[in-house]
């Protein structure tokens, strides 16, 4: 049985569990299982050495608080000293090796946590899905037997090593929904921070007006522990858990349960109503800007596409293409169109946006949604199909990116079944800088739904 990261502290502090055996605990599990994709680079040196030392300081009474000797598994996105960072790609794997590690990973590991590797991802983070033809797609551990669901992107890696209890956590980023999405798909917890909460130094982009971070876990519990690690303060407190009948939810009407599968409205409609009849305060409304983002994409193209054009265009207009994923190519190739005008237009169009949904969100008030609008489909058509797999991208990233661009954070709970019995995942979401609120709700319906 998986366990999350506030069980292993107790186990760690208290000293009924050494470091050094969850190290090696952590590696027989990784290196015995069965899916070899989840990992693309095992860093069984530096965690055993991690892990001795949280060992020596937990038996001398110095531990570095309640995150020291617990695993963590990084999103190939963050700079690891010695290595390059290869961003779910083979065009950066002769990169220059990193001189330090990334803010964040120096951040977790002054916590004492024990980094274990890096862990699969789409190419260059742009995907909803999760494939990658280079390093193979991970199998989505909710799979019914026989078959091979996908694992949901960008951070794909990072929703299956963690569903699959390989390790309690993973760190992912999140420009479209790439950590909410594989929470989703994979029945986990996953919190999209307001983008600049934590520090980007070593963090390879996509678009940098949208990129966010946040943990992979069980618990929204663990995610807050590591929220605080990640900005440099201590973690183990408490999280608050507000009576139910204290919070306050809108249910947004426009755009999120567009085409969605009745199984999937089924678990969330269950949920909402298993919130209400514990004194929940949840009204549903209309948010016309939530259609009118997708019509100014339509118009001027999307902000990502863009950002990631600038990016990646030395690649894709030239030798390195031949190497990439061709359907991640052909994505950032629409951004070639975009022009500075279109770009600028969409900029500004943004913050309006932004500014007239903060106005007019009651203080304090949330929003409640489906994560995704369907359960985690089969790895082959999409394969097969490359149309399918565009429109199957599309859909998938629909009601996540909304948040993006809204600058919301989040967080993903699983609320049930799907299809095929494959989680479903209800999805928090507050106004940027409403990080702290929506922990502590989502914590408290995390415990009354029992997920």
């Amino acid at each position: 049985m998986s366990r999350s990261i506030a069980q292993l502290s107790a186990l760690l502090q208290s000293g009924a569990l050494d470091a050094v055996d969850l190290f090696e605990e952590t590696f027989e599990k990784i290196e015995t299982h069965t899916d070899e994709t989840i990992f693309t680079v095992l860093l069984k040196t530096r965690a055993r050495s991690e892990a001795e030392a949280s060992r020596r300081r937990i038996r001398e009474g110095r531990s570095l608080g309640a995150l020291d000797g617990v695993p963590v598994a990084w999103k190939d996105l963050f700079d690891i000293e010695s290595l390059p960072t290869t961003a779910g790609s083979f065009v950066l794997k002769t990169n220059e090796p990193a001189a330090r590690d990334a803010g964040v990973v120096r951040a977790l590991a002054s916590a004492g946590m024990v980094s274990v590797g890096r862990v699969n991802m789409s190419e260059f983070a742009f995907s909803g899905l999760g494939i990658n033809p280079h390093y193979c797609t991970p199998r989505n551990p909710a799979s019914p037997d026989g078959e091979h669901r996908i694992p949901g992107g960008s951070s794909s890696g990072s929703g299956v090593a963690v569903a699959a209890g390989l390790v309690p956590v993973s760190i992912g980023t999140d420009t479209g929904g790439s950590v909410r999405i594989p929470a989703a798909f994979n029945g986990i917890v996953g919190y999209k921070a307001t983008r600049g909460r934590y520090s980007m130094d070593g963090v390879f982009p996509l678009a940098q007006s949208l990129d966010s971070l946040g943990p992979l876990c069980h618990t929204v519990q663990d995610a807050a522990w590591v929220d605080a690690a990640m900005r440099g303060l201590p973690a183990g407190m408490a999280l608050p858990r507000p009576a139910i009948s204290d919070l306050s939810f809108v249910v947004p009407e426009t755009v999120f349960f567009d085409d969605a599968e009745a199984e999937v409205v089924e678990a969330f409609e269950l949920a909402v109503d298993h919130l209400a009849k514990q004194g929940a305060r949840i009204r549903r409304e209309a948010f016309p800007d939530f259609s009118s983002i997708f019509d100014l994409m339509a118009k001027n193209g999307a902000l990502v596409t863009a950002e990631a054009f600038i990016l990646h265009r030395e690649r894709i207009l030239g030798a390195a293409a031949a190497d990439m994923d061709p359907r991640v190519v052909k994505r950032t190739r629409l951004g070639e169109k975009i022009t500075l005008a279109n770009y600028m237009e969409t900029l500004a169009e943004r913050d309006r946006m932004i500014t007239a949904f903060e106005a007019r969100l009651e203080p304090g008030s949330l929003l409640l949604s489906p994560t995704l609008p369907h359960v985690a489909p089969a790895l082959q058509p999409l394969l097969d199909d490359e149309d399918l797999f565009f429109q199957v991208n599309g859909k998938t990233l629909r009601n996540t990116l909304i948040g993006n661009f809204l600058d919301w954070c989040g967080v993903s709970m699983p609320c049930g079944k799907g299809a095929s019995a494959m989680p479903v995942g209800l999805l928090v979401s507050g106004p940027r800088g409403s990080d702290e609120n929506v922990l502590a709700a989502s914590h408290s319906l995390q415990v009354a739904l029992g997920s």
